[in-house]
């Protein structure tokens, strides 16, 4: 196994790839734990965010197959309960109806890991947008995006969850209404 620092975005699954009915498109981004895909389900006609439970310290893939092996024997502990726990996570998501929590229609199990299938919102990461226009961002228009974000929030906390990743980077400011 290879032991050096991982190349998450070359152990992507390629452009064409399959998983079930959704065909994938590109790579939208890579995290510690995972990747996300742009992909299109060939059922329903329309595009799917698709993110992959890939944690780069203890996984690599097998390129001809596009299946996750681990790294050593002993990560697999760490994966076996960080993939429980994204699987759960997908299970929870899906239960929430709310215009600013992304929407998750499944999660599947393929390639010795899980996907989980999200709607796709077109837009910017407020990441992106800050460094992009930080003029932008008076107070005026903090306020304008932290009230619907409070209110997903308040969604999530008040069905006995917590976010614990909110950040720039996974705050999209979607094109259709930011």
């Amino acid at each position: 196994m290879n032991s050096g620092p991982p190349k998450t975005l070359s152990q992507a699954l390629p452009p064409n790839a399959r998983l079930d009915e959704y065909s994938l498109l590109s790579v939208l981004g890579v995290g510690a734990f995972g990747i996300t895909y742009l992909a299109h389900d060939e059922n329903l006609a329309l595009q799917v965010a698709i993110k992959e439970y890939f944690p780069a310290s203890a996984a690599v893939r097998d390129p001809a197959t596009g299946a996750v092996a681990l790294r050593s024997s002993t990560a697999e502990k760490e994966f076996e309960w960080g993939r429980d726990r994204f699987m759960l996570e997908a299970q929870t998501l899906a239960r929430f109806r709310h215009n600013n929590i992304v929407q998750v229609f499944r999660y599947l199990k393929a390639n010795a890991t899980c996907y989980m299938v999200m709607a796709y919102e077109e837009g910017q990461c407020l990441e992106d947008a800050l460094d992009a226009d930080p003029a932008r961002w008076n107070t005026q228009a903090v306020l304008a995006l932290m009230m619907p974000l409070l209110d997903g929030l308040e969604s999530v906390h008040a069905a006995g969850f917590l976010h614990r990743d909110i950040k720039p980077a996974n705050i999209v400011l979607r094109a259709s209404d930011d």
